[in-house]
């Protein structure tokens, strides 16, 4: 057993959906999936926000959060992340302290720049368009942490009065907030407002060095946290051999692949389509990168690398997301390999 310290471990959901599973299927395996985290002691089971997706169910994290509550007892829950462009900073105020009420001492509202969508879609979800919601971001921000507040926000209108807004009527708790990115902007701006900080290692990569060194350097301590607080996402895939972790993490390696090389989306391959149909050249390539940057292999191998990546980033937390992939005699209404992951990296840190 190594002496590096062992990081506690979250869970970050996309509810895939997988070749002939409907988006019913696809969420019955993620409310499974965030019982067995909550039974088996992970920290935080977060829902992403992606949009217009045929492989990711999870447009709703609010929705996936509340349905979760229902059905775990310990575990924190959470946003991994809301989207704040897509959303009026009122209505994701009002959404996470009515969750908070749900799940007292339990929520985590991660906050994101990005649109997480295609410009169509962007502007679907806020008519008034992108560009300005996206600069107003700071100032969102600001806002969100004054309404889900006990004291509320205040309104100060041009002619001198005073209009006073609440998220929820008594509040007596209220859901921690994290900044999440993947770039120095969103390092620097957690840092500013002494908020915790998520890198979003599992789909950027480059630049976490930086952004963490950026982080903690800058960090102003305040209300919201004291000292800097930080944990790193990663793609993780563990099964009890190492041919079985290659397999499992194939499908969600070559989705990856499509979206980098702008080839159609489709819904999830299963580990047998996956194995049937070679990559293409330039696919494979991606693929290769990619998985240089996973963790992939048996329970034992892989909880030693995540135990050497947390003390190398120094945090004594890993979000993973669990990218096995399913096989076609698996049923749909489970996801039996990222089970298994959470099973095996449970045992084995």
């Amino acid at each position: 057993m190594s002496d590096v310290k062992i990081p506690a471990l979250s869970v970050l959901d996309l509810v895939p959906v997988r070749t002939g599973q409907s988006s019913v299927q696809a969420v019955a395996a993620s409310m499974a999936l965030a019982q067995r985290a909550d039974a088996l002691g992970y920290r935080r089971y977060w829902f992403a926000e992606h949009h217009n997706m045929p492989a990711v169910a999870s447009t709703a994290p609010p929705v996936l959060i509340a349905a979760a509550a229902a059905r775990t007892e310990r575990i924190r829950i959470g946003s991994g992340g809301v989207m704040l462009p897509n959303h009026a900073p009122l209505i994701v105020a009002e959404q996470f302290a009515a969750l908070e009420a749900i799940a007292p001492g339990r929520v985590d509202l991660g906050l994101g720049r990005a649109p997480g969508s295609d410009p169509v879609i962007t502007q679907l979800l806020r008519r008034s368009g992108t560009t300005s919601e996206v600069e107003q971001f700071p100032q969102h921000i600001t806002d969100i942490l004054k309404l889900v507040s006990a004291e509320g926000a205040t309104v100060r209108f041009t002619s001198g009065g005073e209009y006073g807004v609440h998220a929820t009527p008594a509040a007596t708790g209220v859901p921690e907030v994290w900044l999440l990115g993947s770039s120095d902007y969103s390092a620097a701006l957690a840092a500013a407002y002494g908020l915790p900080y998520v890198f979003a290692n599992h789909f950027a990569g480059d630049g976490l060095e930086r952004a963490m060194d950026l982080y903690r350097s800058q960090f102003q301590p305040g209300e919201h946290s004291a000292a800097p607080r930080t944990f790193i996402t990663a793609n993780v895939v563990a099964a009890p051999t190492q041919d079985e972790a290659e397999a499992r993490a194939l499908p969600q390696l070559r989705q990856f692949a499509r979206l980098r090389t702008n080839k159609p989306m489709r819904a999830l391959e299963t580990v047998d389509e996956a194995l049937a149909n070679p990559s293409d050249p330039l696919e494979q390539s991606m693929v290769d990168q990619n998985r240089a940057r996973w963790f992939v292999g048996t329970g034992p191998d892989v909880a030693a690398q995540l135990r050497d990546f947390a003390a190398r980033h120094d945090v004594d937390e890993v979000m993973i997301s669990p990218a096995a992939g399913s096989y076609d005699s698996e049923p749909l209404d489970a996801s039996p390999g990222r089970v298994q992951t959470l099973e095996l990296l449970a045992r084995s840190l």
